[in-house]
């Protein structure tokens, strides 16, 4: 057995030779913190202050519905991978082989109403960026992941004349010399303040904001006591990953308060405002071990509340961490008076969010032909804003050429206009009507459009709503109107 060095020696080393790269969400490290609710997660600690021990995050048990919902998740290429990859445990950690094509672009999709509400239509709110690649040294008790050659790692380890002292400190000073992956966007946010500072002439409040993958470790370390059962759980840790929202806001600290409750009501109402069942989007208070006030927002899942977004107040501590004797550079204007602002962070978790609303948009009902094996009608009634396909083209009974030409045509000159289309036309399998509509519900389309022999003869197409069922006559030349002021007056509610 190694002495306690070397211990924790291996301990970092083992992060640097993971093997299971996951998917996306967020369950990083519990950090302690009080609420009559309860939940996950915790305002960022300071780059020297050690992780807490002990903490664990449950796993959430299985729920009636989510199997059904799942499977037409990865029917549809929400999601991919098996059952077993996709537990509730796993797509809440991050460790999850990842979404499909119509995830990507439903979270593309939740990134862009993200952005257009906190950036887009929001005076002194500006865009940042920065390397997925944190450089600095590593402070004790930092658990993030380095990034660390494999070969220096391997020469190290295997030269044999090197003594346990002499290979501990190589193995430090290697760890220490490598960058890490960043676990949030909140400190890169920092770094950029102070150029941002004299975009704004020194006036607060303002904002920075930054969508970007982050990474944290997950561990299998419940109920290990031994030193060597830790160090096994260590080297089979890891990598959950998720797709951040942040905006850091600085602000004065006499108007600090007013602008987190106005932050908290602004971001409650963002997440209703995409849901069939707005109630279970919910907000309650939360504290820190320092007294730094926050609040998370929840989404009710079968298995129970999960957060989709934190908002803390953070004072000026971060802020001063990051530019280490040099106060005067911070100032910023309120009113005729300089202060060093107070950082609020909004940050939220796109790929839960995601998840969150595809929980709230699956509905089970039963069919219309009584006849038919399967009684329940499976739809995801995503927001018009978030269905990642508007409208499905297809052929009815006709000439089959001359009417692929007018769904190419119409096909153009809808994703002109930035309508998503599915181009069912190509399919050369064929389908029953019934069928396609039971696929283009599952996969949330807001609309399917069939073009008959009728359509060359008069320029009526059969349009059929996702959400009615209803099915109705209009003209070619209207549909890309309708489909637009749908979209709009959807997106304007």
């Amino acid at each position: 057995m190694r002495s306690s060095p070397a211990v924790r020696a291996l301990q970092k080393v083992s992060r640097c030779l993971l093997s299971g790269f996951g998917g996306r969400a967020d369950a990083g490290h519990t950090e302690p913190w009080t609420e009559s609710n309860g939940s996950l997660g915790g305002p960022p600690r300071s780059r020297a202050e050690p992780a807490p021990d002990g903490q664990q995050t449950k796993a959430p048990a299985p729920a009636a519905g989510s199997a059904a919902l799942l499977e037409v998740c990865r029917r549809r290429h929400f999601l991919t991978g098996t059952e077993q990859q996709l537990s509730p445990e796993a797509l809440l950690s991050g460790c999850h082989p990842g979404f499909g094509p119509l995830g990507v672009e439903l979270r593309r999709n939740l990134a862009a109403e993200w952005w257009s509400s906190v950036v887009v239509f929001r005076e002194q709110v500006f865009a940042v960026d920065g390397p997925h690649r944190e450089p600095g040294p590593s402070p004790p008790g930092d658990g993030a992941f380095r990034l660390v050659s494999a070969e220096s790692l391997r020469q190290i380890l295997q030269d044999k004349e090197l003594s346990k002292d002499q290979l501990v400190a190589l193995l430090e000073n290697l760890l220490k010399t490598s960058g890490k992956l960043r676990e949030n966007l909140l400190h890169g946010a920092l770094e950029h303040y102070a150029n941002c500072l004299d975009l704004v002439n020194k006036r607060l409040p303002y904002g920075l904001a930054q969508i970007g993958a982050c990474f944290h470790p997950v561990s299998d370390t419940n109920g290990a006591k031994r030193r060597a059962d830790v160090l096994i759980s260590l080297l089979s840790e890891r990598i959950g990953e998720k797709t951040e929202a942040s905006l850091v806001w600085f602000t004065s600290a006499r108007t600090s308060g007013q602008w987190l409750d106005f932050w908290l009501r602004h971001r409650l109402l963002w997440w209703r405002k995409f849901a069939t069942s707005p109630s279970h989007f919910s907000s309650s208070d939360c504290q820190d071990e320092e007294g730094r006030k926050g609040s998370r927002l929840y989404y009710h899942f079968p298995w129970g509340k999960e957060p989709v977004e934190t908002l803390w107040n953070l004072g000026d501590k971060e802020l001063l961490h990051t530019y280490p004797g040099n106060a005067s550079k911070l100032h910023g204007r309120d009113g005729r008076k300089n202060v060093i602002p107070c950082v609020l962070w909004v940050s939220g978790d796109l790929d839960r969010g995601l998840l969150a609303y595809l929980y709230d948009a699956f509905q089970l009902s039963h069919g219309s032909f009584a006849r038919k094996r399967d009684l329940h009608r499976k739809v995801l009634k995503l927001h018009p804003c978030l269905a990642p396909v508007k409208v499905a083209l297809d052929v009815g009974r006709g000439p089959t050429v001359e009417l692929r030409q007018v769904c190419h045509g119409l096909f153009n000159e809808l994703l002109e206009s930035g309508i998503s289309v599915w181009p069912g036309y190509l399919e050369t399998v064929q389908s029953s009507m019934e069928q396609l509509h039971s696929k283009y519900d599952e996969m949330s389309i807001l609309f399917t459009v069939l073009v008959t022999e009728g359509t060359l003869e008069n320029g009526l197409v059969h349009l059929r709503s996702r959400d009615t069922m209803m099915k109705e006559m209009m003209h070619i030349s209207k549909l890309k109107d309708f489909l637009i002021k749908y979209i709009s007056a959807a997106k304007n509610v």
